[in-house]
């Protein structure tokens, strides 16, 4: 299943997540910060979505409420409620 994610609060403004069940098969970020967005969509790959939502939700960048990792929890977390097989 892909979806498609548009980030709050952060530099990077989409976030395109494609979930086999609940196994992240790939996640691309647009905007932000570039090596580190690459780092962490390479990281996720082939993880489990909820390892990965706890791992990274309530992480903040500097003073700001939110991160591009937090916005990574959100979207897999919204993916996940709108699958069917999890």
């Amino acid at each position: 299943m892909q979806y498609r994610y548009k980030t709050r609060g952060t530099c990077s403004t989409e976030m395109m997540i494609d979930l086999d069940g609940d196994t992240i098969r790939s996640v691309k970020i647009t905007g932000g910060c570039s090596g580190n967005l690459q780092g962490i969509c390479a990281l996720v790959q082939g993880q489990k979505a909820e390892d990965v939502i706890r791992l990274l939700q309530g992480i903040r960048c500097g003073l700001k409420p939110t991160s591009c990792p937090d916005q990574l929890a959100k979207a897999l977390t919204l993916a996940r409620e709108k699958s069917p097989e999890t």
